[in-house]
């Protein structure tokens, strides 16, 4: 779940200027000098993006935390942000502050999924390739359309557009609709009286239940895999 930044004596269009004759010794120490001042500069970045400098980690030729003036000749250095955490925090807390307030169960039934698994509460969410927040409860998608007085302009997709301005250089935030066939949409979509409202769904009971229980839901994609 880190955003890696990858230093090498040929970063791409960025070639590290070094005199004909130095030694293995200089070569290492201008890499490690490159690769601090890269740092630097990624950290400002995420500053600007995030409000606060996230922590990383440090690989240098494979070996984590070792000191960047040890990276061989031509070596690799790597630096791991810790980002897409500050993404899901930041999001999780966004949909309980703009959640309309009623009985509660509303706001305690956003759910978190790490490539269709769900991740609980106080669990580290895998590398995934796409992560979702999604909500349980069948009137979440009135809600979506305006039907709150408390929320008019919905919750799901208002949160995916801040979370997009404000993270979209760590990862791609949108809103979209996913299929929860479990909670409190799949107990009601097991039992509603409710007819497929179109040809193709009354020929299709996998499509007709995909249809019921598909929720609003904020994706993240990070690109991994």
């Amino acid at each position: 779940m880190a955003v890696r930044t990858r230093i090498e004596p040929i970063d791409r269009q960025i070639m590290l200027a070094i005199r004909d004759g130095e030694g293995p010794e200089e070569r290492s120490k201008a890499l490690a000098d490159f690769a601090r001042q890269n740092l630097a500069e990624a950290q400002e970045v995420n500053r600007q993006a995030t409000g606060h400098v996230p922590t990383h980690d440090t690989f240098v030729d494979g070996v984590e935390g070792a000191a960047l003036e040890q990276v061989k000749p031509d070596g690799v250095i790597v630096f791991e942000f810790h980002l897409l955490g500050d993404v899901f925090e930041w999001i999780a807390a966004q949909l309980l502050e703009h959640s309309p307030m009623k009985t509660g169960r509303y706001s305690e039934s956003h759910l978190f999924f790490a490539d269709g698994v769900e991740v609980l509460p106080g669990e580290t969410p895998p590398d995934a390739a796409e992560y979702v927040f999604i909500n349980s409860q069948p009137y979440a998608r009135k809600i979506e359309r305006g039907q709150s007085p408390q929320q008019p302009d919905g919750v799901y997709e208002a949160v995916a557009a801040l979370a997009q301005s404000r993270f979209g250089n760590v990862a791609r935030v949108l809103f979209g609709w996913r299929s929860l066939p479990s909670g409190a949409i799949g107990d009601w979509a097991a039992t509603t009286k409710m007819e497929a409202p179109r040809p193709y769904l009354k020929r299709s009971p996998k499509a007709f239940q995909d249809w019921l229980t598909r929720q609003p839901a904020i994706i993240i994609k990070t690109g991994a895999r």
